[in-house]
């Protein structure tokens, strides 16, 4: 796919005659099928069609327009109200005290624009206050989630005795370090929040932003400057195991919280996973996030972000299955081969799961949301012409 790409864009068609369109629409359709055929883990499947476009049935397109004037306003204002509660609980609460700083030296370092990791958090700020914003930050999430039409999330804890552990017999059982979970959408992180509140991984840019910004520092959000053109590769992966190792250690530290899949998928799959989560050796969680539906698919995958959060809002009931599995303890092969151990995690949370292995990834994502805006777009011109 990679290299038809590049022969289009290294042999530019001189003239509206020359562009490699379609014939027809349904050249255009049969096509669409293909690309998402190949690139399956990033597909929608739903009632919605291809990026959300559709086309919608009759009865769909009524019950969109009901709950467009009835759900939807109620909805975002509850949610808007819900999160300006919690902003103004994290300001109350972490007034008069100064955020962790644990990379100043890195910062000193990257003054002059370079790439890197900061942290900059209350998320180790103990005592009584800490409690508070944990404890309301749990509810609030879990009460959003109730706004947004899941209300009930099911758990299933397998038995121990059916997954493999090299240590799970030990009398004191070790914390884990850090917690994995497959990724299907920003819901993925709310319910997280509700669970066990913990750390993430962010842009550097989500800490500045209004609300949202103060919210992820109490959450103890480890934030990566992405678009640096020389990213310090080191000091993200370098933070991060501190923090696992920190987490692993001490009760009281904040526990993090890794997609290692790198991208979300439609929920059947399982990606790759990356290994950053367990390059420290030390025990993990695994956390499986399943998203049944019968309209809408809340799989945030070749949709907008207003189009989903529209779409989800008209949705009287959305549905969260979690399964939570042991704690996964490494033997001293996995720890001394971060691939083998994130591998055999992957495995087992795919068979626990239900899902599919896929070896595809972002740069195939990639590649499937260019050549399908390309084809949804010629599939416009058929309908401008029809009209």
């Amino acid at each position: 796919m990679e290299s038809e790409l590049k022969d289009m864009n290294s042999n530019p068609p001189s003239s509206k005659e020359e562009r490699p369109l379609l014939k027809s629409e349904s050249d255009v359709a049969a096509a669409i099928e293909e690309l998402d055929k190949k690139f399956a883990p990033y597909a929608r499947t739903d009632l919605y069609g291809t990026m959300g476009l559709g086309p919608f049935p009759a009865t769909e397109k009524i019950k969109l327009a009901v709950a467009m004037v009835t759900l939807v306003p109620v909805r975002f204002i509850l949610a808007m109200s819900i999160l300006v509660l919690y902003y103004l609980v994290c300001r109350v609460f972490t007034l008069f005290s100064s955020p962790y700083r644990g990379a100043e030296e890195d910062e000193e370092e990257e003054e002059g624009g370079g790439g890197g990791v900061v942290q900059e958090d209350y998320a180790h700020m103990g005592g009584w206050r800490r409690v508070v914003i944990v404890q309301c930050g749990r509810f609030l999430s879990r009460v959003l989630l109730f706004v947004f039409g899941f209300y009930w999330i099911p758990e299933r804890c397998p038995d121990p005795e059916t997954t493999s552990s090299e240590e799970g017999d030990k009398e004191e059982p070790e914390r884990p370090g850090v917690i994995v979970s497959n990724h299907v959408s920003y819901l993925d992180i709310l319910y997280h929040m509700s669970a066990s509140f913990p750390s993430f991984v962010a842009k550097r840019s989500v800490g500045k932003l209004p609300l949202v910004g103060l919210i992820s520092k109490c959450l103890g959000c480890v934030y990566v400057q992405r678009e640096a053109k020389s990213p310090d590769f080191k000091g993200v992966s370098g933070t991060v195991n501190d923090r696992v190792r920190e987490a692993h250690r001490n009760k009281s530290a904040p526990t993090i919280m890794l997609f290692p899949e790198g991208t979300t998928t439609n929920g059947d799959y399982l990606l790759t996973f990356k290994t950053g989560a367990f390059l420290a050796g030390t025990p993990v969680l695994p956390v499986i996030l399943k998203y049944p539906y019968e309209r809408f698919s809340v799989a945030w995958d070749t949709i907008s972000g207003a189009r989903h959060v529209l779409f989800l809002l008209c949705q009287f009931v959305n549905h969260l299955e979690v399964i939570r599995l042991p704690v996964y303890y490494p033997s001293q092969e996995e720890k001394d081969n971060p691939k083998l151990y994130a591998s055999n995690v992957r495995r087992l949370m795919a068979s626990e799961g239900n899902m599919i292995l896929s070896d595809l990834g972002l740069g195939d994502k990639r590649i499937y949301h260019a050549t399908l805006n390309g084809n949804l777009s010629q599939l416009r011109v058929f309908h401008q012409k029809e009209e």
